[in-house]
């Protein structure tokens, strides 16, 4: 018979843990000092967002956002709890901003528990990179962004050099903007917006930690949503609005950036089951199904994901869009995305390697159009969450044959001959964008190249082809696997316009050539390359295939990582991490 404490706790014996009795109370503090739990609190979500960093001038980049990290902790009912917040770096005039201050949130007397890192610098002239934080920093005219930490923000963006401008400090959200070339300076990258937890908080209703806008010759470049300070012109940089976390502005010649705003952290005390529970409560949530899943938590997982390039039309043809890149490290720094953070049910993942989409033939098998297939997608873990836990690179758009526009896709096919245009990239939209539109033509021109991850393809002009767009370098698998591609994501390029103007090369990074008279050239395999347009149709010509995908995973030495199947290959960096590499679909289990 079962003991009276085994009774009244259901059958089992032992002690039963309180649930969180935090009646969600929300707590703002926008300054250091001291908050008590209340008495049944055991379990807290808190958003904690560092000081936003300095902008700089001349030329100057706009400063990083604080990094935000948003996560719940295990705490004690009615014990006192320190929140240091972080200040914003200070806006600087010939040298880097200043890295904006740490925010801190743990237990008073005892170990810190959440830590956000300051934001960094933006950079100045000539040509200084933007500094390192929770997130980056912009680059002054041809300096690159400063890095942003994994989990808590993203990359500035890169100046530019003529006209002189900066590039635009990385947000919580998104990556900080390039300055486009012309007057404007790079946009400073968007914020986070945590009210569907918190509801409306804070200076901006809870959107925090937005990137500084960097300095344009005649307009600054827009602030990132979340408190980021706009770029200045013939001015300052404005300051990021207080306790945002917000990057200042880069400046003008002759004056300060703007100062990052302060930081903030808000404490909400939840309501939720925590612990043992008694048999009663566990076979109810288990009739409702609600019973709790167990949940595995991996950290600073980087990824290169590239979709199937798109196929090449016959007869004047474009060459085939290259299928979408989308990276988080190891490549160029505009076009890197945080490292995954994730808490999932399973460690074992799915991975999809996309085809590349068939070129097509003579005589076409869809008249009246002559259009190349598109690409398939490449996708780390089907099913999951867009950014969170699953990664998404859209195959690239197929290109068209004469008087045929090319489609959209991940990168855009390049058009046909006679006035055509050529298919959108970074379609469906992603942020860093992952591909560019294909390159138009005139009425007598050959067919225009397909779209790069790193340029749009080239246009046809006159009685010429265009080359393809250019891919995009990424060493995220160097020196640890026999996987040797270390470009991606090529244009195809167009087909000549008779027989005396030949097809144009396919973009670095696998694009196919196009052809001159007949056959084309196919993407390289496992690039995600376009394939070629081939030129005039003299009866056999055929279009070149688009390459096939791939996906390679990285993750930290502390981690093992198993594949299927056996064509699919692991290795370890000589630096220690461990690297996945998917030439064909299969899984991944990562513990």
């Amino acid at each position: 018979m079962a003991s009276p404490s085994a009774s009244t706790n259901g059958g089992i014996i032992g002690k039963s843990n309180l649930a969180s009795f935090g009646k969600d109370t929300i707590t703002t503090k926008t300054s250091t000092g001291t908050l008590t739990t209340r008495a049944g609190t055991r379990v807290v979500r808190i958003v904690n967002v560092a000081g936003g960093g300095g902008g700089s001038g001349p030329s100057g980049g706009g400063g990083g956002a604080g990094g935000l990290l948003c996560k719940e902790y295990n705490v004690c009912g009615s014990a006192p709890y320190t929140a240091t917040i972080g200040g914003g770096g200070a806006g600087k005039k010939c040298a880097v901003g200043t890295t904006g201050t740490n925010s801190t949130f743990g237990p008073t007397g005892g170990c810190v528990q959440s830590t956000a890192l300051g934001g960094g610098g933006g950079g100045y002239e000539p040509d200084v990179a933007g500094g390192p934080g929770g997130s980056g920093g912009g680059g002054s005219k041809c300096g690159a962004g400063g890095s942003g930490t994994a989990c808590q923000g993203n990359a500035g963006g890169t100046g530019a050099g003529n006209p002189q401008s900066g590039g635009g400090g990385g947000g919580a959200g998104a990556v900080g903007g390039n300055a486009p070339g012309d007057p404007t300076g790079g946009a400073g990258g968007a914020g986070t917006d945590v009210s569907p937890i918190y509801g409306c908080v804070g200076p901006t209703c809870s959107v925090f930690a937005g990137g500084g806008g960097g300095r344009g010759s005649t307009t600054g470049g827009p602030a990132g949503s979340g408190g980021g300070g706009t770029g200045g012109a013939g001015t300052s940089g404005t300051a990021a609005t207080a306790n945002t976390g917000g990057g200042g502005g880069g400046s003008g010649s002759g004056n300060c950036g703007g100062a990052g705003g302060k930081g903030i952290i808000i404490v909400k005390e939840l309501t939720k089951a925590s612990g043992v529970w008694s048999l009663q409560s566990q076979m109810q949530a288990l009739s409702q199904g609600t019973w709790p899943k167990k949940l595995f938590n991996f950290s600073s997982i980087d990824f290169l994901v590239v979709g199937g390039g798109g196929g090449g039309a016959v007869d004047n043809a474009g060459g085939g869009g290259a299928g979408g890149y989308r990276a988080s490290g190891y490549g160029p720094a505009p076009l890197q995305a945080s490292a995954l953070c994730m808490s999932v049910e399973s460690n074992v993942f799915d991975i999809t390697v996309g085809a590349g989409g068939a070129g097509q033939e003579t005589p076409s098998p869809n008249p009246p159009s002559n259009i190349g297939n598109d690409g398939t997608d490449s996708i780390f873990n089907p099913g999951g969450s867009e950014g969170e836990d699953m990664i998404t690179a859209t195959g690239g758009g197929g290109s068209g044959g004469q008087e045929d526009g090319g489609r959209p896709g991940g990168s855009g096919g390049g058009a046909g001959s006679r006035c055509q245009t050529g298919g959108s990239g970074n379609t469906p939209p992603f942020s860093p964008s992952q591909g560019n539109a294909g390159g138009n033509s005139t009425a007598s021109s050959g067919g225009a190249g397909g779209g790069g991850a790193t340029a749009s393809g080239n246009p046809a002009p006159g009685s010429s082809a265009g080359a393809g767009g250019a891919g995009a370098p990424n060493t995220i698998n160097a020196c640890g696997t026999p996987f040797s591609i270390t470009t991606f994501a090529g244009g195809g390029g167009g087909g000549g316009n008779q027989q005396n103007y030949p097809g144009q090369p396919g973009g670095s990074g696998g694009g196919g050539a196009g052809g001159r008279c007949g056959t084309a050239t196919s993407g390289t395999t496992n690039t995600g390359g376009g394939g070629g347009g081939s030129g005039q149709d003299y009866g056999s010509a055929v279009g070149g295939s688009g390459g096939s995908g791939a996906i390679v995973i990285r993750t930290p030495s502390a981690y093992s990582l198993a594949v299927t199947p056996g064509t699919n290959a692991t290795a370890a960096h000589p630096g220690g991490d461990k690297l996945a590499t998917f030439t064909v679909s299969g899984t991944l289990t990562i513990t």
